[in-house]
C-alpha cells in the first residue's frame, strides 16, 4: 500500500483528521492528493 492509499484510507475511517493529513503535505503526498483525500483546496 503506498502512503496515499494509506492516508486516504486513515482520512475516510476518521483515524486521520485534515489536520493530520495537511502534517504530511510535502513529506509523503502532494497539495494534490491533500486535496483529493480531503475534498478541500490545500492552504499551505
Amino acid at each position: 500500500m503506498i502512503w496515499f492509499d494509506r492516508i486516504k484510507f486513515y482520512y475516510e475511517q476518521g483515524l486521520w483528521s485534515k489536520e493530520r493529513v495537511h502534517n504530511v503535505v510535502g513529506k509523503v503526498i502532494t497539495a494534490e492528493e491533500y486535496e483529493e483525500i480531503t475534498g478541500e483546496p490545500y492552504i499551505a
